[in-house]
């Protein structure tokens, strides 16, 4: 399982180098916007967009993994289209061909022609990354490729990644908006259980060096037939009796004053629900809360398999609600990634639906989940 685990990191890693070298060339980032259209439009946002970052990369992602694991071709899933049109109003089918001066010129085509810079990119997608990643005797875990499935999102949080600012607020280490927020995750669920079970995030402008070019990092976790294993590192224990809870600034009002009665100036806003859940996964907040259908698989699938690996997980909101209000025993409904959720729209069908909670105690889901009961 190791040689999975060392698959996913490199192709987080190369995805990285991908975005960041997009937002080196400013007049390369601006070619590589479009908006997105139809049935690809998150209703989130009144103008999202989708970059040609994004297909590239989750393009590189299934690229690599089924050269890698062949049997995964048909289960590896993500969130864009790999359909791209030109000014020329011409559909270019992106994908990574057997050599760099092929691939260079097919995203010429999305490209209006533009050799340099899409040569730029084809140099990243074939560029070799090793990593070393966690021993064989570390992750003595046997996984069958063959029951697994994988969620990419290429660039979590793309409003913010085209926007990418340098400056960014933060608050307790926790940044409400910038490249900051912008993560690529891969996560890996089971396909009989529809349980995550491992996952890597990857933060492609995590800081800058002393002459501003960023660099990234990386987080991973499994957990798997009772075996938890992560790269997270130990939090010390909490000095005060709040909770810390993360969540999105369009929150409905009413929701944001039960929480904030929770936990007075720990509630933070921030952008990206990858990011968010990752605030959650190294103790920076204790929670992430969200009531609406805008989180979707390929956004938690991989922070929610690290999540589970450190102790904690993600539910769906509505379901735990409704488990509660019914006094019905038994586990709480935890998130799943093999089928949609029942009820979710066909434009939207692999929603989650009826929003959730990431937790990273169980003590800290009861004192929510008791709080929102009775709102």
């Amino acid at each position: 399982m190791a040689g999975l685990l060392t698959a996913l990191l490199c192709a987080s890693e190369k995805s990285a180098n991908i975005a960041r070298a997009c937002k080196r060339e400013e007049e390369l980032f601006q070619l590589l916007i479009e908006e997105k259209k139809g049935p690809e439009k998150n209703k989130k946002f009144v103008q999202d967009f989708k970059t040609l970052a994004d297909v590239i990369i989750q393009e590189v992602i299934k690229h690599d993994l089924e050269k890698k694991f062949p049997e995964l071709a048909s289960h590896i899933a993500g969130e864009e289209s790999n359909h791209f049109e030109n000014g020329l109003g011409e559909t270019i089918i992106v994908k990574v061909c057997k050599t760099e001066q092929a691939t260079a010129e097919l995203i010429s085509k999305v490209l209006d022609g533009n050799l340099k810079a899409a040569g730029l990119l084809a140099k990243c997608i074939h560029e070799d990354i090793h990593i070393d990643g966690p021993a064989s005797e570390e992750l003595n875990i046997d996984i069958p490729i063959d029951t697994i499935g994988i969620w990419v999102d290429p660039i979590d949080s793309t409003n913010q990644y085209i926007k990418g600012q340098l400056e960014e607020k933060y608050k307790s280490g926790i940044h409400s908006s910038g490249l900051k927020s912008a993560t690529v995750l891969i996560g890996v669920f089971d396909r009989n259980s529809g349980q995550p079970i491992m996952g890597v995030i990857n933060v492609p402008f995590n800081n800058v060096d002393p002459i501003l070019r960023w660099k990234g990092k990386y987080y991973w976790g499994i957990s798997y037939n009772g075996t938890n294993i992560h790269s997270i590192p130990k939090q010390p224990p909490a000095h005060h009796n709040l909770l810390s809870i993360v969540m999105s600034s369009s929150e409905k009002e009413d929701i944001t004053k039960v929480l904030a009665h929770l936990c007075g100036d720990k509630l933070y806003y921030a952008s990206g629900a990858g990011y968010k859940i990752l605030c959650t996964i190294l103790g920076l907040a204790d929670a992430y809360v969200v009531t609406a259908d805008t989180t979707f698989k390929w956004d938690t699938c991989a922070p929610h398999a690290i999540l589970k690996s450190i102790g904690g997980g993600i539910v769906n909101l509505a379901k735990t609600l409704a488990k509660v209000k019914s006094r019905s025993l038994g586990v709480n409904p935890e998130l799943q990634y093999k089928m949609p959720d029942e009820g979710s729209k066909e434009t939207e069908k692999w929603a989650n639906t009826g929003g959730l909670v990431a937790y990273r105690s169980q003590q800290h889901l009861k004192t929510i989940i008791n709080a929102l009961s009775v709102e």
